[in-house]
């Protein structure tokens, strides 16, 4: 039995190990090719505040008193698999910044949740500084584990909306839940806490969850709106899985909210 016991106990350390050194690896998937330019794009290039270098995609606003949004796409693939979501903004005159993150889409750099920010903010900088667009006009679009960069730039940032496509409260509730055998508390290096954040974010929120998400259960989607401040609205869909709103009509609602705060 001792000799089982110390089995079962090695390879539990072992398993530990394993987690903690390849976490990254589990939480990010990126894809490192570079976007063909399409007709219309304008190709930013930004120099964040720890000197990594960066590339999006701009497509401005049809008119001046439009918004812009900026859009934080999730862990897998990159800025431009997301096109196809932004596409019904873009016409109805809205502009859009699709954020490169680093080690995403050409991009060099290592991956964290530090470097996400530091990205967030150099786009952001960028529109203010570059195309004098007016922080009130910014809306910010988090999708899953960009929740957490769009939390973030809204806490710091006065922007106009937020919007949440599929988030967590945070990574290290999503993660304990996933590992719970594991003291991911201490071993968690990019957590991710909006469910700390998101009391500083005073503007418009909007959140599109599905009930079906069995990446981010919709428990923890909630657990963010309810501390969250008003004014703010909370859509779910009932056969909406983790990568599938936009099949149900989630555009439609990010329009109706858009056109809610342009008129704030």
């Amino acid at each position: 039995m001792k000799k089982l016991f110390n089995i079962v106990i090695l390879t539990y350390i072992l398993f530990v190990a394993v987690l903690f050194v390849a976490q990254r690896s589990l939480i990010y998937h990126p894809d490192t090719s570079r976007p063909a330019p399409i007709a219309g794009v304008e190709i930013v290039k930004v120099t964040a505040s720890d000197d990594q270098k960066l590339e999006a995609w701009y497509f401005p606003p049809k008119s001046a008193d439009k918004k812009v949004i900026v859009f934080f796409h999730g862990n897998s693939g990159h800025y431009g698999h997301r096109l196809y979501k932004v596409q019904n903004y873009m016409n109805a005159g809205y502009g859009v910044l699709l954020a490169g993150y680093r080690g995403y889409g050409g991009n060099l750099g290592k991956i964290n949740e530090q470097g996400f920010y530091n990205d967030g903010r150099a786009y952001i900088d960028w529109l203010l500084s570059f195309k004098s667009v007016a922080s009130r006009r910014i809306v910010l679009y988090g999708e899953s584990i960009g929740s957490g960069t769009a939390v973030k730039m809204a806490s710091e940032y006065n922007i106009g909306g937020l919007i949440l496509e599929v988030p967590f409260a945070s990574l290290l509730e999503v993660a304990s839940q996933k590992y719970s055998i594991v003291p991911v508390k201490y071993l968690l290096k990019d957590k991710f806490m909006n469910i700390d954040m998101i009391a500083d974010v005073n503007v418009p929120l909007l959140i599109l969850h599905g009930d079906m998400d069995r990446v981010i259960p919709i428990s923890s989607a909630k657990k963010l709106f309810d501390a969250a401040m008003q004014p703010k609205e909370f859509v779910s869909f009932p056969q909406g899985k983790h990568n599938n709103l936009y099949d149900f009509g989630a555009s439609s609602y990010v329009l109706d909210f858009l056109a809610g705060i342009n008129t704030l």
